[in-house]
């Protein structure tokens, strides 16, 4: 298994960004996919979820209506767009899967929000 985040970069308040993941090694189709974050100093915090399909997805009550998570099955690849982004926002993003009782985590990407 293998998942693999770009996008990460400095940004300005307010500004945007998206988040991509790479995923191999594992039916990405037949995956429930999530993102977490971890900011200085504090523990991994899930951010996202997103279903099979799509069709459903949950978030953490601080990015919700900022934040879109959306996946791609052809390529499977898993996205987070982020908007109106915040200083609190800065962080280490994770993309992970569980694949039968084993958990995976991407590298991560950094995100820095700060004008």
């Amino acid at each position: 298994v293998q998942l693999v985040e770009s996008g990460g970069d400095l940004v300005q308040p307010g500004g945007s960004l998206r988040l991509s993941c790479a995923a191999s090694g594992f039916p990405f189709r037949l995956s429930y996919m999530s993102w977490y974050h971890q900011a200085p100093g504090r523990g991994r915090e899930w951010v996202a979820t997103i279903s099979l399909t799509g069709a459903t997805t949950t978030y953490v009550d601080s990015v919700k209506g900022r934040f879109t998570v959306s996946r791609d099955n052809a390529k499977n690849t898993l996205y987070l767009q982020m908007e109106s982004l915040k200083p609190e926002d800065t962080a280490v993003y994770y993309c992970y899967v569980k694949v039968g009782a084993q958990e995976y985590w991407g590298q991560g990407t950094q995100v820095t929000v700060s004008s």
